[in-house]
């Protein structure tokens, strides 16, 4: 799955009040998942500057090899940058840190600076929008007055999977 958490809460909190300075009892991390890893973008690359080597074969040795090499290496300069593109829009990052006295999520979007929302745990409410999101089953936490999203790149499922590990860490930081 598209995301982990780095640290869960094993328990409620010893004690209680500002633990601000503390470390958060639990962390999770969602990213967008890849279809195409990098190892995977590299080998498309190279394949596919092999194939568009093929017609330079048979013209090796003519002056018309210089006339499509600068096309073919322009191709394939053009499918080099839209995927890297690609990669660097989808680079979203999201992530929800938990500490007794509150919650915080922080979205990172390419091309934007960074978005946080925090909270008072013991007031946060999860919700899933089985229609009217822009997503099926769209995943929500309200507190403070706001209703964040969370996890929208995720699938239907993943999201549905989350809602419950999101609600059992903040009841045992309650």
């Amino acid at each position: 799955m598209p995301y982990a958490w780095l640290t869960r809460p094993s328990a409620a909190p010893e004690r209680s009040g500002a633990a601000s300075a503390s470390p958060p009892a639990a962390v999770l991390r969602l990213w967008p998942h890849r279809s195409l890893p990098l190892r995977g973008f590299a080998g498309f690359i190279g394949i596919t500057a092999a194939l568009l080597a093929v017609p330079l074969l048979p013209v090796l040795g003519s002056p018309v090899l210089w006339g499509l090499l600068p096309f073919l290496l322009a191709a394939l300069a053009g499918l080099w940058w839209a995927l890297r593109l690609s990669y660097r829009s989808g680079e979203v990052l999201e992530e929800l840190r938990l500490w007794p006295d509150r919650i915080e999520l922080e979205r990172h979007d390419p091309f934007r600076p960074p978005r946080r929302w925090e909270a008072n745990p013991h007031w946060v409410r999860t919700a899933i929008h089985p229609t009217g999101g822009p997503v099926p089953h769209y995943l929500t936490l309200t507190g403070a007055g706001r209703t964040v999203e969370i996890g929208a790149f995720l699938s239907e499922e993943e999201r549905l999977a989350l809602r419950p590990e999101i609600e059992d860490a903040l009841a045992r930081l309650r």
